[in-house]
């Protein structure tokens, strides 16, 4: 790196690399008509079919009404489906329709290509030691929630 090029600071460059790693998948995903971040709710549906929407909107980290839009959206298109749970009245359990669980394996092709795409110019050893080091910074960032 020579003096003149700016240095990102660890926080940045995080951001930015997230931020493209989200723009390819909007690229790739256009052809489907759904989002990424419809694609994103219908994988954590996935892992964990009958989840409450409230426990949906945390994973996603987005506010109840602005999930209720989205699944409204994605019961429209035939992805998901909503049932009332037989012991909260309030809250509605979330299930994927046989339409997005074969929608699964293909879009786990598309993000296996972008994340070779990512990753191109690392060898087997470099991708290992990434995935640790960021797994550490995880690790060191979570310790921290049970401050708030």
């Amino acid at each position: 790196m020579s003096t003149n090029e700016p240095t990102l600071s660890f926080g940045a460059m995080l951001m930015d690399t997230s931020r493209l790693l989200r723009k390819r998948f909007d690229q790739r995903l256009r052809f489907t008509g759904s989002t990424r971040a419809q694609w994103y709710a219908i994988f954590k549906i996935s892992k964990a079919e009958g989840m409450k929407q409230a426990e949906l909107a945390e994973a996603l980290e987005v506010e109840p009404i602005t999930l209720t839009r989205l699944l409204d959206r994605m019961e429209e298109g035939g992805w998901v489906i909503r049932q009332p749970d037989p012991n909260d009245r309030r809250a509605r359990l979330l299930y994927l329709t046989d339409k997005a669980r074969e929608a699964l394996a293909p879009l786990r092709l598309l993000a296996d290509d972008i994340y070779e795409e990512a990753l191109a110019s690392l060898d087997k050893a470099e991708r290992a030691q990434l995935m640790h080091l960021l797994a550490r910074v995880r690790t060191n960032l979570s310790k921290g929630d049970d401050h708030e």
